[in-house]
Order: structure tokens, then C-alpha cells, then sequence
């Protein structure tokens, strides 16, 4: 699999509350440790990776300490990084949590530069991606909005798997619609699905009907609205699907819809019929959100499940 995006380190800095500041109505965090994992495109190449799928991604990190750390993550779980960009005039993206050992988050503070990346860098990651696609059974772009996907380099990779003849599918951002044309399937939360197709999504019968004008507007072959607790619905080309949420305890949403599109990445890699991949996704994030912070599913947990 080829991952195109943005990636991210996830830092989480945790500690126990005990009293409230004297200077401020906010809690006193008092450090026990730290860890950091592997978030946004990052996190969707780990899942990949954990379900025993191979993995190239394709994205940039800057020349600092946290670029470093999470480039070497990448490679610790086999996470191939031949198509990642090293961008001096930015910072690695990293997300830091203050957390109880509770899990209770107390604040988020964001390190990240969120403009298009620069012609030269973008230039470099188009021909990295067309490399990587010929080498590919399926392209993912996994687009936060944090630079790396832009109009050319997404129009590289899903050309790329069009050349290739394999699936392509996208984790979108509303702004950028207008690049995913031609994707095999994209796959908006209820929220970017509203946004886009100006429709409210409370139904079943609303959601095929969102996904269908989401379709036309987007210009791909299939949708997979994710709706949270009501679950998810799949509009294909000749298929149209509901899936009830399968969590049966909720601890942490971060990171779900990572899962979602990982598993069925990898399903319709491994030869799944559409339905089956969306039925298998579903009951991945049903494991991941009962754990805290970016985490993968097993392959034994989703056989489990």
C-alpha cells in the first residue's frame, strides 16, 4: 500500500491532579512520564502495518528533533519512508496532549504549519508518489489539511493508481473536494459529508441521499459516510449498505476514522468485495475507540470481533 499525507507525531505528556493553581482557576499537573505515537497519515500507515499490510508512505516532515523521532518510528513498525520529504522552512507537526493518568485530557497544544507545502517540495513528493504508485495494489491519501496534500500531488497518486489499475481512496477535508476527483472511494465523517452537500444527515435514508450528492460533487465512484454512533453507511457503484456501531465501550474517538480507512484499504487490497471491506472497517473502529490516544487493531482482535 501507498499512503499519501499528512504526518504527525502525537505527544502525550502525562501526569497526576491533585489541587487547582493559586495563580488560575486550572489544574496543577504533576509530570509522571511522557510517550509519543504515531498520528495523522502516520497513524493510518501503523494501522496498515499492524493488520500485516506493507507500507510506503509519501508526506513531509521537517528537519527538527520531532521530524527525526518520527521518521524513526515509522521505520521501527516497517513502515517504509523512501517517499517522505525532510522540509527545512517547516516544523514536524505535532500534536501535544496534557493528560491525567486518568486519560482526561487537560490541554492540546498544536506545533504545525498548515500552508501548502513549496513548489520544489511539492514537485519532489509528485515524482516520489509516482514511483511509489507503480509499485503499489492501492493508494491512499489520508488528507488533514496540514500541507503535504495539495492539488498536484493528489491528482499524482490517484492518477498513479489509475495507471496501475488499483483502487484509490480518500480520508478528505471539505476545502479540498476539488482534488480527489476520480478516487475510487472517499470516505467523509457525517460532519464533512453535511458540510459539503449542504444536506443534515439524522437517517439512514438521509445519509444515502447525502452520499449520493456527495458523490456527484466529489466526481469518485463510491462513498463510506462514517457516522459515529449511528455507524456507518456505503454508497457504491452497485451497492448501497448500513452498519450499526459496533463499540461496545467508548473510551477515545481519536484516530477512528484512521482505522476505518485502513482496514478497508487493506481489505480491498487483499481482494474484498466493497461491502465486505466497509463491513470489516466498521468492525475495526468498533475495537479502537474502547483504547486511548492513535491505536491499531490486531489482526487477532478484529478476527475476535
Amino acid at each position: 500500500m501507498l499512503i499519501v499525507g499528512d504526518l504527525m507525531l502525537d505527544h502525550f505528556v502525562i501526569g497526576r491532579v491533585e489541587r487547582i493553581s493559586p495563580e488560575a482557576p486550572v489544574p496543577v499537573v504533576q509530570f509522571d512520564h511522557e510517550s509519543f505515537r504515531l498520528g495523522g497519515a502516520a497513524n493510518v500507515a501503523h494501522n496498515v502495518a499492524a493488520l500485516g499490510g506493507t507500507v510506503e508512505i509519501a508526506g513531509v516532515v521537517g528537519s527538527d528533533a520531532e521530524g527525526a523521532r518520527l521518521m524513526a518510528d515509522l521505520r521501527a513498525v516497517g513502515i517504509g519512508t523512501g517517499a517522505v520529504i525532510s522540509d527545512g522552512t517547516r516544523c514536524t507537526t505535532r500534536k501535544l496532549r496534557v493528560v491525567t493518568t486518568r486519560n482526561q485530557q487537560v490541554a492540546r497544544i498544536d506545533y504545525e504549519s498548515d500552508q501548502p507545502v513549496g513548489a520544489e517540495v511539492e514537485q519532489a513528493l509528485v515524482g516520489r508518489i509516482t514511483d511509489a504508485a507503480a509499485r503499489a495494489d492501492v493508494v491512499l491519501i489520508s488528507d488533514y489539511q496540514k500541507g503535504a496534500v495539495t492539488e498536484r500531488t493528489a491528482h499524482a497518486a490517484i492518477a498513479g493508481a489509475r495507471a496501475k489499475g488499483v483502487p484509490s481512496l480518500v480520508d478528505p477535508k471539505v476545502p479540498h473536494i476539488d482534488y480527489y476527483a476520480g478516487a475510487s472511494v472517499i470516505t467523509p465523517n457525517h460532519h464533512e459529508a453535511g458540510a459539503v452537500t449542504h444536506m443534515r444527515i439524522r437517517t439512514n435514508q438521509e445519509a444515502i441521499a447525502a452520499a449520493r450528492r456527495f458523490r456527484d460533487l466529489a466526481g469518485c465512484e463510491s462513498v463510506l459516510v462514517t457516522r459515529g454512533e449511528q455507524g456507518m453507511t456505503l454508497l457504491g457503484p452497485d451497492a448501497e449498505a448500513d452498519f450499526a456501531a459496533e463499540a461496545r465501550e467508548v473510551a477515545d474517538v481519536t484516530g477512528a476514522g484512521d482505522t476505518v480507512i485502513a482496514t478497508m484499504t487493506l481489505a480491498l487490497a487483499a481482494g474484498a468485495s466493497l461491502v465486505d471491506a466497509a463491513r470489516l472497517a466498521n468492525k475495526a473502529a468498533g475495537v479502537v475507540v474502547g483504547k486511548f490516544g492513535p491505536a491499531t487493531v490486531s489482526i487477532d482482535e478484529l478476527s475476535e470481533r
